[in-house]
């Protein structure tokens, strides 16, 4: 069996709009026809991504401590930091906040749909952090805090299972209040895996690389399996863009096809697509970077490339693509990340920049 997924582009979460309402509707109007799937542009709060889990999932917890307040937005180090209270061994969350900002957005979502602004045919997608990426920013040691208020900091490697167990708990209970709201046939799923990524990078001080792969692979492994089949399900694989796009450059593309390998092979169902984010645009032409690509075994996978680029457009998409072509004769495009907190003067600008970007990568 060939992909469920035929379209050429990806939205990868986050779009250039103030509301739901804006988003919606301007994807609907500009990129519709062309997607399989449409988010609801991860406005407001989400802007910042899991800043919105710092807020409304670690701060208000009765067994979570406040290490560091917030510095500021410059790096990954000004971010507040958290740890668990002393003496924490299991922790429970009740809900997920994602899951009731998408049963809120999927009403506005049918309401569109059902008036025509959105083809019919196009699904609501849900975009889910995996529990590092929710996680791993946070809940950080010593060495990478600027000005803790509390001491000792976090103990990452002992208190990042605690959270993953509740997290995926959370999860296989907001699952089945997410399929009551929306139907699962008009609903697609798309993990973002970002602190997963440069975890097996190496990019932080205070893991373990022993313990990084799992990290990422046992969620893969456990939270897909039980979405029903009739979802489809996706997985974004990323380089981070905290505070600035990529949070560390590749050598090439082998990391992200060994986990795109690992999200398609082992999921327990189908993984419908995969995003893996391309280089920055100077190494537009660089065989080495693109050459990992045959590697990725997705026989039954939409494959999207992280091709486009706002610094030079269609000229360098092109670019890109004639690249990674000696080396994947099929795949779509997107952007390399959502670019709802880049959204240049004109948010509507932005999305018929991206429209003419496809439209240029189709006729290639």
């Amino acid at each position: 069996m060939g992909p469920r997924v035929h379209d050429d582009l990806l939205l990868v979460g986050s779009l250039p709009a103030d509301t739901t309402d804006e988003a919606l509707r301007g994807g609907g109007e500009l990129l519709g026809d062309v997607v399989f799937a449409l988010p609801d542009g991860e406005t407001g709060e989400r802007q910042a991504w899991v800043a919105f889990e710092a807020a409304r999932l670690f701060a208000p917890h009765p067994d979570v401590e406040l290490v560091q307040e917030q510095q500021g937005r410059h790096n990954l180090w000004d971010a507040a930091a958290f740890r668990l209270r002393p003496g924490v061994e299991e922790l429970t969350y009740q809900r997920l906040p994602r899951t009731d900002v998408a049963i809120e957005s999927y009403g506005r979502f049918r309401e569109l749909k059902q008036a025509g602004a959105i083809p019919q045919r196009v699904r609501f997608q849900l975009c889910l952090p995996f529990p590092a990426s929710a996680f791993g920013w946070f809940f950080r040691g010593r060495e990478s805090l600027v000005r803790p208020i509390l001491d000792p900091p976090a103990d990452f490697e002992r208190e990042y299972p605690i959270h993953e167990r509740a997290y995926e708990a959370a999860w296989s209970r907001e699952l089945a209040r997410l399929l009551e709201a929306i139907p699962a046939d008009e609903l697609a799923i798309q993990w973002d895996i970002c602190f997963e990524v440069l975890d097996l990078e190496r990019l932080f001080p205070y893991t373990s690389a022993e313990t990084a792969w799992e990290r990422f692979a046992g969620p893969v492994r456990r939270m897909s399996r039980d979405i029903p089949a009739e979802t489809l399900v996706g997985y974004h694989l990323c380089y981070g863009t905290f505070p600035e796009w990529p949070m560390r450059e590749a050598q090439d593309m082998g990391l992200l096809v060994e986990m795109a390998n690992a999200c398609i092979e082992t999921s327990g169902r189908a993984a419908d697509w995969v995003h893996l984010a391309g280089p920055r645009h100077l190494r537009s032409h660089d065989d080495d970077f693109f050459r990992p690509l045959q590697r990725l075994r997705a026989p039954a996978t939409k494959v999207f490339l992280g091709l486009i680029h706002p610094i030079d457009g269609e000229d360098g998409l092109l670019m890109r693509t004639a690249t990674a072509r000696r080396y994947l004769d099929d795949f779509g495009v997107a952007l390399f990340c959502g670019f709802g907190r880049n959204p240049g003067e004109d948010p509507r600008d932005a999305l018929r920049a991206h429209r003419a970007a496809y439209e240029r990568f189709r006729a290639s």
